[in-house]
């Protein structure tokens, strides 16, 4: 396992299980609180990471694996890939949301207590949606192979077009206005009959495309079925026979999935859990990052008393730091800039993308560049224009880290002009940004994807923090806080930790064998 200098010892240690566990992100920030974390995770890459990082995980899928596997973990958490969702409201993500939907709202009605149902008419219901699930993915799959045909085909008609007004001694100009017309047939003048037939048989191939593409569409992809696999887990361990349901909860991932967030908390609060799901500004709570993160959280109600109005309900996680707007500065938020959560004392300036790397390279002179001041430029457009690339000042909070972090430009303040060697960020500076330790081995393939994919760590603190120790004061749990935050930016990796697969269950500590 990893090792973290002068951690003082938690209120309580819980055993955790992530599903979907990155390269570590929720893991580093449990392992510094003092809990112990046992990661799923499918992704090459991900996993070499977690390997040389120390991180206890199970490489595999997460539907090969079964809660009932792993009978001494305390707490679930969690980011199933959700990308569908991100154009909700718009077609094919709106489709795949209210698909989703539809699943939940039936696994809730096999739980509720009024129905009555047994464990195994509720896996059954369970069961029919998994093998709905498959019969889609195995069409999906049709249709995509039938798809890429069309396409290769759909090139082909193109080439010759191209080839066929070269021999009838178009002008480049020309040929360059055909092809771009021929996102609009009608409008084009056809002056050769082979030209016509090929003309025809590309509109017939555009045709046959978009018939695809609507289908793949309403089928959905493996993801629809992923995002099920933490509500079936928590069902499992609260109806099956011989289980003990989780203690808490924790699910995370892009503001898109939110309603998928409060749909999964009706059916936990059936369940006996209270429940709280928050839009989360990463840098709220220290994070040198702008991101929004949809948050579920939930803890067992031992109360044993009914769920009344508002009883269901977990408390927010207080905000520390003010919330980022651009034509401000930090100590003076907008007006209606701040959420409903309470903060634990007077909220200090977001933190700043030059702060966080002069921290870190105090920590680690060789892995963090000093730069004089700079400008990021985003490899993304902003308002729907691939052209105006974001842009943000080292003295304000880096913009959302993608996967695409590796190719944003860093630059001299208010140019264009590159900053020679360090016009790139390096993978410890942009895990720096996403509030990982200097020290975190990023390992394996594409470690910008993995970078941009986790879970921010000092986020994930003051979550865990929230729910696995409510009954901290305000003032301990600042305390509490304050250390872990010196603690994740302290932390060094021990000795690896190989991997294991589905059946290696031997010695482990969740599966009891």
């Amino acid at each position: 396992m990893s090792h973290i200098d002068n951690v003082s010892s938690p209120p309580a240690g819980f055993r955790i299980l992530d599903l979907f566990a990155g390269p570590g992100g929720l893991d580093v920030a449990a392992e510094v609180l003092g809990h112990q974390v046992t990661g799923i995770e499918w992704d090459t890459g991900a996993c070499a990471t977690r390997r040389a990082a120390g991180m206890d995980t199970f490489k595999g899928d997460v539907r090969e694996f079964r809660a009932s596997f792993f009978p001494h973990a305390q707490v679930l958490t969690g980011g199933p890939p959700c990308q569908t969702f991100t154009v909700a409201g718009h077609g094919a993500g709106r489709r795949a949301l209210d698909q989703v939907l539809q699943y939940i709202e039936r696994l809730h009605t096999a739980v509720r207590p009024e129905s009555r149902q047994s464990w195994e008419q509720i896996f059954r219901t369970w069961r029919k949606i998994s093998e709905e699930l498959r019969l889609r993915e195995l069409e999906a799959s049709e249709v995509k192979e039938e798809k890429r045909t069309v396409e290769e085909l759909r090139a082909k008609r193109r080439k010759a077009m191209r080839n066929r007004l070269e021999t009838l001694g178009k002008s480049p100009d020309g040929i360059k206005k055909f092809m771009k017309d021929l996102k609009d047939p009608q409008a084009l003048e056809i002056f050769d009959e082979e030209l016509g037939d090929l003309l025809k048989e590309f509109g017939d191939l555009n045709h046959r495309l978009n018939k695809l593409k609507d289908k793949l569409e309403e089928l959905g992809d493996e993801r629809t079925g992923l995002v099920l696999q933490p509500l079936w887990w928590v069902i499992e361990r609260s109806r099956r026979p011989g289980s003990e349901p989780y203690e808490a909860i924790v699910l995370e991932q892009v503001q898109a999935v939110m309603p998928v967030w409060e749909k999964y908390a009706e059916v936990l609060v059936s369940l006996g859990y209270r429940t709280r799901t928050q839009l989360m500004h990463t840098e709220a709570f220290g994070v040198p990052q702008t991101r929004r993160r949809a948050v579920l959280m939930a803890r067992l109600d031992q109360t044993g008393l009914p769920n009344g109005p508002g009883l269901d309900r977990l408390p927010t996680v207080p905000e520390t730091h003010e919330h980022y707007h651009r034509v401000l500065s930090p100590a003076r938020p907008a007006k209606g800039g701040r959420t409903d959560t309470l903060p634990l004392y007077t909220p200090e300036p977001w933190v700043s993308m030059e702060k966080a790397l002069e921290r870190a390279r105090k920590i680690s002179p060789s892995k963090v560049h000093k730069r004089p001041a700079f400008t990021v430029i985003s490899n993304y457009g902003t308002g729907g224009v691939p052209e105006a690339r974001g842009r943000r000042d080292h003295d304000a909070p880096s913009a959302t880290i993608t996967g695409k972090v590796s190719r944003n430009r860093v630059v001299h303040k208010g140019t264009d002009t590159d900053l020679s060697r360090f016009a790139r960020f390096t993978h410890a500076e942009a895990g720096v940004l996403q509030t990982f330790p200097v020290a975190y081995p990023w390992s394996g393939n594409d470690v910008a994807q993995q970078v941009g994919n986790a879970v921010p760590p000092r986020l994930a603190l003051h979550v865990l923090r929230q729910v696995l120790e409510p009954e901290l004061s305000d003032d301990d749990a600042r305390d509490r806080l304050k250390q872990a935050v010196a603690d994740l930016e302290a932390w060094k990796p021990g000795n690896p930790v190989a991997f294991r697969e589905q059946g290696d269950w031997e010695g482990h500590p969740l599966t009891g064998r």
